[in-house]
Order: structure tokens, then sequence, then C-alpha cells
């Protein structure tokens, strides 16, 4: 007789849920720890370290929120480049009596050694600190070991207790090395939509591991970090992408290619009159102290003079070109907090676009954009 199986358990999930005892549960359980396992092989950590959420902003928000379980009157700081999630996280922080801190940049968008000293410095009772690997508007990329280096040093030879260390590694994990291990780090926010996997899944990394303490309750899930019922087509969507863009060897490969294409369209860019990158030593190098490693190759801020931002990216719309004014999280808003941090004129600012390529982008679909933007300055 054929074993025929009767699903009866809806109300706890219309497939399989993991955190179900029977045959269907525990499939589903398998398959998210499959996935877990996948993704620390990729990442090189602990698969224990890591955790299922819906995203970076999510990973972001459980890290630097789990200060308000911390006794006594602990600062979180943030660098003034930061993504919007940890921005405004940092806000409702400062709202909910947490006192917090700001790290300024340097005129390329960068966190510098020099600059993390002074902060450190400055103010008193900091127990968390949060910067960001590769900045999603401009794709400066930041030396998350020299930092983490200045971090310890600072709490060794003030007798201070250790600082936890975040970093929203989403637009960096897929594009340019990353060493969770090797950096140090306390915790990491990753994003899978930003690798080619769908919207609402991502990873928070703990070095911790479940002995974080969090704000927020529910469920029990993820070992108790975060409740809500597991996605488990996302976990795998998520392996999936992670073992096929993630890896060292992968990432290296298409490096190489996408600064190549990148180079392309800068230099193309820097012979237009009206065109400014931001920031100019990107193409200043020489002297400038700026590195082509300083800078993610997929993602380039640049402004075209008099061409408000908004104008440019609907302009090369209509041409059948998507690029964007900023951070989609922040699109409706005419601010440009990353470029004020830079201390960028306001003009250039607001004539800012960004420009980012994927894996599949080509040195074809490099000239048109070139001769679409040739285009548009034509008739603006």
């Amino acid at each position: 007789m054929e074993n025929k199986r009767y699903y009866f358990d809806w109300a706890a999930s219309s497939f399989g849920n993991p955190s179900s005892l029977h045959s269907e549960g525990r499939a589903a359980k398998q398959a998210l720890e499959d996935s877990r396992e996948r993704c620390a092989a990729v990442l090189g950590v602990p698969a224990n370290t890591l955790f299922f959420t819906s995203g970076g902003t999510e990973s972001n928000a459980i890290s630097i929120f789990s200060n308000l379980v911390r006794v006594g009157n602990n600062r979180t700081i943030s660098s003034a480049a930061e993504h919007a999630s940890v921005r405004e996280a940092m806000e409702t922080l400062e709202k909910m009596g947490k006192p917090t801190g700001v790290i300024p940049v340097d005129p390329a968008g960068r966190v510098t050694p020099e600059l993390l000293a002074k902060t450190l410095a400055q103010y008193n009772n900091i127990r968390f600190a949060s910067i960001m690997a590769v900045n999603n508007e401009t794709g400066t990329v930041t030396d998350i070991p020299a930092l983490r280096d200045i971090i310890k040093k600072h709490c060794t030879q003030n007798n201070l207790p250790p600082i936890h260390f975040h970093c929203d590694i989403v637009q960096a994990v897929g594009k340019v090395p990353v060493d969770i291990s090797g950096w140090d780090i306390d915790s990491a926010s990753i994003s899978a939509h930003k690798i080619g996997g769908p919207r609402g899944i991502g990873l928070l990394y703990l070095k911790r591991g479940g002995k974080t303490e969090v704000f927020y309750k529910g469920g029990g899930q993820e070992n108790n970090i975060r409740g809500g019922t597991e996605n488990i087509q996302g976990a795998l969507a998520l392996a999936d992408c992670m073992e096929k863009y993630a890896s060292p060897q992968i990432v290296l490969a298409n490096y190489e290619q996408a600064l190549a294409r990148w180079l392309k369209l800068i230099n193309a860019l820097t012979a237009i009159d009206r065109c400014r990158i931001i920031p100019s030593c990107r193409t200043e190098l020489s002297g400038s102290g700026c590195r082509q490693s300083d800078f993610s190759p997929y993602i380039l801020q640049a402004a075209f003079k008099d061409i408000p931002g908004e104008v440019m990216a609907r302009a090369l719309d209509d041409l059948g070109f998507a690029v964007s004014t900023g951070s989609a999280c922040a699109s409706y808003s005419p601010e440009r907090p990353v470029l004020a941090a830079m201390n960028i004129n306001e003009n250039l600012s607001i004539e800012g676009i960004r420009i980012s390529q994927g894996f599949a982008a080509t040195n074809e679909e490099i000239d048109l954009l070139l001769n679409a933007i040739t285009e548009v300055l034509k008739f603006l």
C-alpha cells in the first residue's frame, strides 16, 4: 500500500514549518540548515554564527537595537556615510535615550584610522561601532582590518571593555574580497538581492553566535536571534547565489572584468567637460592618497553640470537606461547625506547620479550607456 501523507498543519505553515516535528517540518529544517552550512562555507565562518533574516536592513537593526537591552548608558557610534538603515536606527536610539556619536569621513567617503581614533577619544562609554565596508552610493571601500586594530588598541590602552564592531557588508559580498574571520569583526549584514538573489532574505553574522542578547523577541527561531517562520525558499536561493557569486575565486575573477569595464566608463566620462566623478580623487589617483582598490568597480557616482540628478536619471530612463540618484531606500528624498558627509558642494550633490553594474554587464553595454549620456547632454 502506498504510504501517502496527509498534511493537516496549515496553522503552522501551508508548507513544512522548520519548527514542526513531523516529517515535512524535519525536511524543511534540514533544508534550512543545509543552506546555512553552504553560506558558511563560502564565507569561511562557522555555521552557528549565521542567522537568516529578511535582508540587510533587518540585520543592521538586530545588531544596533541590541544596545537597548545592554545595561548602562552605553554609546553607539557610526560613520557619517552609513546606509539609511543604520543612520535612521541611530536616530531612533537617540530618541530612546541611548547616546550616539558620528565618525566623520574624509573627502573620499572613507573612515580612516586617524578619524576613528579621534572619534574614540572624543566620546566616552562607547560599546558599539557600525562602519560599512563598501559605500552604497560612491563605492568607497573601507579598510576594515585597519579600523579593527584601532578599536582594539584604544580599548587595550585605556583598559576599556571591548567595543562591538558591526559592519554592513551588503555591497561588499560578491563584489570585493571579504574575510569576515580575518577581519575579526563582531557582526555583519548581508542581503541576497544585491548578488542576484530574491528580495526578503539575508544573513546576520554574529561572532558570538546565539549568545548575543537581542531587543526583538518572538517565536525563538534562529536560536532566539530572529523570530518569525523561516524563509526556506529564500535561504536555498541565497545559498545558491553565495556559491555562484561570492566564493573568493569567483569574486576575484569577476572583479577584474568589472574593473576593466569601469575604468573604460570612468575614462570616457572624465573626458566629458560637463561630467565630474565623485569623489574626484577616483580620477586623480596620483598624489591623492586614493587607489583603485579603494573603490568598488560596481558603483560609480557622477554629476553633470547644470543637470539635476533626477532629470538626468529620467532622461536616461527614456532612452532605456536605468540609473538612480542614490540609494533606492531614499529615492524620494532630495537630501544626499552621504555626499554631505564628504563635504561635497550642494549643487554638485544635486547633480549626482549613481551608476552601478552587475556581474553580467558587458563592454558593449558600457558603450551604449556612454552614447546615451552623450545624447542627453545635447539637449540638456
